[in-house]
């Protein structure tokens, strides 16, 4: 028989035996369709409601020392910030979650005031608590406006011009391009996300086509056929790239319908048709590295139970590159784009930005995938040609 014509009949089948089971198909269709959009969509809302909330109340301060800066106290008042005495342990209440920020006055403050000194004035906050961010800029924000309007009054009550002390105008000239900056949120959660669903995308067809089975013993009779064994894995890999593939597609577009009606922060989530091809294009070779490694995976297990269990490793993998690049941010270099997962981030995120990416990045990046797929669909045949893998144990 034709190894065409096999690869075609063994995707066939395959597709058509997960068709049956409508609940899985229905399942791994459109989880990632409905799921990330409703992620994406509703982490902006909460991230935009919740700074919103932040930035227009009136911020409460525990304050040790309130009596010491009624001048400051009072400015802070116009800024929309009210001091309020401080609990007995401040710093323990804030590590408790009470206290968003504090500010201690110091005792000196009076003293160093009258005699033209800096007065110390600590903003208490803890940096592990993402809630303070906020909280924290807004009142370092209004003490440096205090000490700047005071040093400006200082300076003309003994008439000295207060720009001869500002030796030079600071400014930031920001130089992202519009798509980069649309595609700020976009950069933190899709690769991940993508990656994920291409590399596991066809995973419950690819265990139920090898270790399913091969419990049922439906696996023996195909691999007693003439047919070549490289055509029956290129097959049931082809299955699963399909199924993949409509996964894949069905989530992009999820996301730029969602893009597309959502308000506020997610309407910065406008991915266009030709990103949408784009993204598809770089994500093929994890399709492949994937259902490849999968298909070996489950050759090798002993049940399906076995073949499962390896999807909990394989959850995190596509995490790896994102850790890596938030604990120890590094400048994009080429050799990024020769390891798998780290590649398809950095190639997923000039797509975002709207990056253009070199001829020499996707020869490598291209190469590297590419070969790595090759590899994995070679030791799955090699593992196929085993005589013992249609016994079930």
């Amino acid at each position: 028989m034709n190894a065409l014509a096999t690869l075609w009949i063994v995707m066939c089948k395959e597709l058509r035996d997960i068709a049956r089971d409508r609940r899985t198909l229905a399942l791994t269709l459109l989880l990632g369709p409905l799921l990330l959009p409703a992620i994406i969509l509703g982490m902006g809302a909460m991230a935009e409601k919740k700074a919103r909330t932040q930035i227009k109340k009136e911020l409460e301060v525990p304050t040790i020392g309130v009596e010491r800066a009624p001048n400051l106290v009072a400015f802070l008042a116009t800024q929309g910030i009210r001091t309020v005495p401080a609990p007995e342990d401040l710093d323990q209440a804030i590590r408790d979650q009470q206290v968003e920020v504090g500010m201690h006055i110091s005792e000196s403050y009076a003293e160093d005031w009258r005699a033209g000194r800096p007065a110390l004035v600590e903003v208490v906050v803890d940096t592990t608590q993402r809630d303070s961010s906020i909280p924290q800029a807004r009142l370092q924000g209004a003490l440096r406006a205090y000490g700047g309007q005071v040093g400006t009054l200082r300076l003309l009550a003994r008439g000295v011009d207060a720009s001869v002390v500002q030796a030079i105008s600071p400014g930031i000239r920001d130089v992202a391009t519009a798509e980069a900056k649309r595609g700020r949120m976009l950069a933190v959660i899709l690769p991940y996300f993508l990656i994920l669903t291409a590399f596991l995308g066809g995973a419950a067809l690819v265990l139920d086509a090898t270790a399913g089975e091969r419990e049922r013993q439906s696996l023996e009779p195909l691999l007693a056929t003439p047919a070549a064994r490289g055509a029956i894995v290129s097959g049931k890999i082809a299955a699963a790239c399909v199924l993949g593939l409509v996964t894949l597609l069905l989530s992009l577009l999820a996301i730029k319908l969602s893009s597309q009606i959502a308000t506020g922060v997610a309407r910065q989530m406008d991915v266009s048709m030709l990103s949408i091809a784009r993204m598809l294009f770089v994500l093929l070779p994890m399709l492949l590295i994937g259902t490849s490694l999968l298909t070996l995976l489950a050759a090798s297990a002993k049940s399906l139970k076995e073949a499962q269990s390896h999807m909990t490793w394989l959850m995190l993998l596509p995490m790896v590159p994102s850790m890596m690049l938030m604990v120890n941010p590094v400048k994009t270099q080429l050799w990024q784009f020769a390891v798998p997962f780290l590649g398809q981030n950095q190639m997923l995120l000039r797509v975002i930005r709207g990056e253009q990416v070199s001829l020499q990045e996707w020869g490598v990046y291209l190469g590297c995938s590419l070969g790595l797929a090759l590899v994995l669909w070679v030791a799955a045949v090699m593992r196929y040609r085993q005589e013992k893998l249609a016994i079930s144990t």
